[in-house]
């Protein structure tokens, strides 16, 4: 038997007096018992560019609207590439119109920012 200290920030610490590898195998079970019951987070990007058609832009909604539903957060970004960061105001239109569209299954969690050569948008799935 062995003397272990339970919780040491405790005012008295608080210690059991019990067999150490059993604790230490208790305390295991006990992580790998909280790590099977979290849930990761996917992302999954959704890239435009700022002069995308109409019938590519509903082409990727389809895929923003499957990703959401399956319970993944959404980053959608329109990437400017040489001189066409001129029409920074058509890629905020064309992320606002998806989230526009994509109000249903989806919360803006960050609005339109551009970074770089990217503006990007962050789309969280709502509660069921």
């Amino acid at each position: 038997m062995d003397l272990v200290e339970i919780s040491p920030k405790a005012v008295p610490p608080v210690c059991k007096i019990i067999d150490y590898k059993k604790f230490l195998y208790e305390q295991k079970r006990k992580d790998k018992e909280l790590k099977k019951n979290q849930s990761k987070v996917v992302v999954k990007e959704i890239r435009y560019g700022p002069n995308t058609d109409a019938h590519d832009f509903d082409f990727k909604l389809k895929h923003a609207r499957a990703f959401l539903s399956e319970g993944a957060k959404v980053k959608a970004y329109v990437f400017f590439k040489g001189r066409t960061i001129v029409f920074k105001d058509r890629g905020e239109i064309l992320l606002l119109k998806l989230a526009q569209e994509i109000d249903d299954l989806g919360v803006v969690e960050q609005m339109p920012q551009l970074m770089g050569k990217r503006m990007i948008m962050m789309i969280n799935p709502k509660k069921k």
